[in-house]
């Protein structure tokens, strides 16, 4: 019995969904987190004060239980460079072992965050709000937020990396959990002003997203939601060309 020949591969086409969600990505999540950071920070440098900050400070402060006031100060540590420092280099050794392509992407997209904030912080060199004897020392510039940044930028690398995966949905609220704790933390302790801490959030998204967009996408499976042409539909296709 003569052997039938093999079908040919399927030949898959970009559907128009696709295309777009990249371009969608870079509106929504690097051109405006980056139009809000540019105004917030015209007019930190033109020293214009934004009046609702020091009264939300101060409701902040007088709402602030010992719980929450211990809590904060953890995540002050936590987010420190004493942690993040380490954890920011072995990411990206941890994922040399496995996809060089997704640790050159922690790399640029972590190491690139601490270089941004330490140099938006020589540019604005924001003086820290000083409303209340403060619990822990901070003696650098206010804005951005670097905790803030940092935590921003880690949990953005985080669910870029796992987004193909069942574990997307855990990292993206996990991640928006932390950095609204770390953010709020920020205000807890007095040691930022809110558009600080929302300076530093927007800053680090903007920068990793656009790091990954840059290098590829790594970590994405290309073509995951592509249209599939059968083999006679394409030849059908080019006999009418």
């Amino acid at each position: 019995m003569p052997r039938l020949p093999r079908p040919a591969p399927a030949i898959q086409a970009s559907s128009p969904a696709s295309q777009l969600m990249p371009v969608l990505g870079l509106l929504l999540l690097v051109l405006a987190p980056l139009l809000t950071v540019g105004w917030i920070g015209e007019e930190v440098l033109e020293q214009e004060r934004f009046a609702f900050e020091s009264p939300l400070l101060l409701w902040v402060h007088a709402h602030t239980t010992p719980a929450l006031l211990h809590l904060s100060a953890a995540l002050h540590v936590l987010g420190g460079p004493e942690v993040m420092g380490p954890l920011f280099v072995a990411i990206p050794a941890a994922l040399w072992l496995r996809q060089r392509t997704q640790a050159l992407f922690a790399l640029w997209a972590l190491g690139g965050a601490v270089l941004l904030n330490a140099l938006m912080k020589l540019v604005f060199h924001r003086p820290r709000p000083e409303l209340w004897p403060r619990t822990v020392a901070e003696n650098g510039a206010s804005f951005p937020s670097g905790h803030s940044m940092f935590a921003a930028a880690l949990c953005s690398v985080a669910v870029l990396l796992l987004w193909r995966t069942r574990w997307r949905w855990p990292a993206l609220g996990l991640g928006v959990t932390y950095c609204l704790l770390m953010g709020g933390a920020r205000l807890v302790l007095g040691v930022h002003y809110p558009t600080d801490v929302l300076a530093g959030l927007l800053t680090g998204l903007a920068w990793v997203y656009g790091v990954w967009a840059l290098l590829g996408r790594p970590g994405s499976r290309a073509g995951s939601q592509a249209v599939v042409i059968r083999p006679g539909r394409a030849r059908a296709m080019l006999g009418r060309e």
